[in-house]
């Protein structure tokens, strides 16, 4: 579990497909869902957390990419 995109492969396994439309969104959508999924005991607290670290990082890139967009414009 090291990409975004393991953790979507992840969360298809329990049939749960995330596209809002914009990146961002997407990782915290996908957080709610793991969060989802951990409560409902599907996933242990070791996959938990590397999820959650996964998308974590995913989220601060993804909000620093946009900051630095808008301070170019």
């Amino acid at each position: 579990m090291k990409t975004l995109y393991d953790v979507q492969q992840l969360l298809k396994k329990f049939g749960v497909y995330v596209y809002v439309g914009k990146r961002i969104w997407d990782i915290e959508l996908m957080a709610i869902e793991v969060d989802h999924l951990y409560q409902a005991g599907v996933l242990d607290a070791k996959m938990y957390a590397r999820v959650k670290l996964v998308l974590a990082h995913e989220h601060r890139l993804e909000a620093e990419h946009a900051s630095a967009t808008h301070t170019h414009d």
